[in-house]
């Protein structure tokens, strides 16, 4: 039987490697205009740690977490979204007690067991931004900024902001209440999902994937009639400063996010396909629910498979990077040794060069010298080295250039011209 990657996996192969650099790139660049800097967290943690984050109610929890127990018969969970690992390291590490607000960025796998569509691998990556200690509305319109320069850096048409207010614990359980009565007439045709939420965390069944619990939501009473002035006002503000920032937006009641942690704020960027780009919020009270001090926060979770997706039905090509500046040619034993020490000498000076490996002829290593996207080329066998003179070939119009093999500063400046 062939081995083979599992399902809901997929390689990153040399050929593509150089489009998630650019957006990795890219990321570091928008993230640290914004003063954000870097954080990397372990791949799997205690898995305590999503079940009081995330919600043991959510559908994460409940269907699609990879949990192992480890040889000390801890319960480990290979990590399902971003923002808990970095709010137990900013915990664990005490980032609290630095000037705040804290920013910082990240690029993680996440592992999901779940249906398998485009865009949606069980091993799958993101990039997020988390903002610590600010309980301002301007946090959350910098929040979404950031994702809205990405998208215009890269030049994606059709995006459109879906935003929401669902209010804090306080408000969202006079919402509960009237969600509950709604549903109550109409709990027999719930899935048996849902009807396990019902007790416990009714507003999980908005966010169903089922049809039939989508269309029974449909009419529910709407969260924005029943948050408190303290959380309108914040919401009013995120309104105006996304306004200030000529940031459209839309208002969906709908929107209440995968994971229970959110409070007030949620959004979601949506393709014009309909399908969900990117998510995120504010999450006031999760640092506070693992243990740390009560801290307010905001960030978002954006998959990079989906948006190479985008990418690719918009048919917006990224740029590729020049891989290979010189192929180093040679013929005879002479010829290969210096060649790899002309090799070794100009990689020093981070020039990219390749070189025969295969005793190859020289037409077919001028072949392969093509098919490298090589820039340049040059040929060392005896004569070259007995009079050591060489002709580096401009590979694109046939152009040779002269050189003394002793005058590395001058194939150095020919090659970086």
């Amino acid at each position: 039987m062939n081995i083979v990657a599992p399902k809901g996996t997929k390689d990153l192969l040399p050929k593509d490697s150089y489009k998630w650099q650019y957006l990795e790139e890219m990321f570091r660049e928008i993230a640290g205009t914004y003063g954000c800097r870097e954080i990397r967290t372990p791949m799997f943690e205690s898995t305590e740690l999503f079940k009081r984050g995330v919600g043991d109610t959510t559908d994460v929890v409940q269907k699609e977490m990879y949990t192992f127990d480890d040889k000390g018969n801890r319960s480990m969970t290979l990590k399902p979204e971003g923002t808990s690992p970095v709010v137990r390291a900013f915990i664990e590490n005490s980032l609290y007690s630095d000037v705040q607000p804290t920013k910082m960025f990240y690029f993680t796998p996440a592992f999901r067991y779940e249906n398998v569509q485009k865009g949606r691998l069980r091993q799958h990556h993101q990039f997020g931004v988390e903002i610590f200690g600010s309980k301002e509305a301007s946090s959350d319109a910098e929040i979404i900024s950031i994702i809205w320069e990405v998208y215009r850096r890269l030049g994606i048409k059709g995006v459109s902001l879906n935003i929401n207010n669902i209010g804090c614990p306080t408000c969202r359980a006079r919402y509960n209440e009237a969600l509950k009565a709604y549903l109550k007439e109409q709990y027999d045709e719930l899935c048996d999902v849902c009807k396990t939420r019902f007790e416990k965390n009714p507003l999980r069944i908005l966010d169903c994937k089922n049809k039939h619990c989508k269309s029974i939501v449909d009419k529910a009473p709407s969260i924005l009639d029943y948050v408190c002035e303290d959380c309108v006002a914040h919401f009013s503000k995120l309104k105006e400063y996304l306004e200030a920032l000529r940031i459209p937006y839309n208002i969906d009641p709908l929107i209440v996010r995968g994971l229970d942690y959110y409070t007030i704020t949620v959004f979601e960027f949506i393709d014009k396909d309909g399908s969900t780009l990117c998510g995120g919020g504010r999450y006031n009270n999760l640092i506070k629910e693992i243990g740390g001090p009560d801290t307010p926060a905001v960030g978002f979770g954006m998959g990079i498979e989906r948006l190479l997706l985008a990418l690719k039905q918009s048919e917006i090509e990224l740029p590729k990077p020049n891989y290979m500046d010189i192929y180093i040619g040679s013929m005879g034993e002479r010829g290969s040794i210096e060649a790899i020490k002309l090799a070794n000498t100009l990689r020093s000076e981070n020039i990219k060069c390749e070189c025969d490996h295969l005793g190859k002829s020289v037409k077919a290593q001028m072949k392969f010298a093509n098919k490298i996207d090589a820039r340049y080329s040059v040929i060392l066998g005896d004569s070259e080295i007995e009079s050591g003179i060489i002709e580096i070939k401009d590979m694109n119009n046939s152009e040779k250039i002269t050189s003394s093999l002793c005058n590395i500063e001058k194939i150095i400046s020919i090659l970086k011209r």
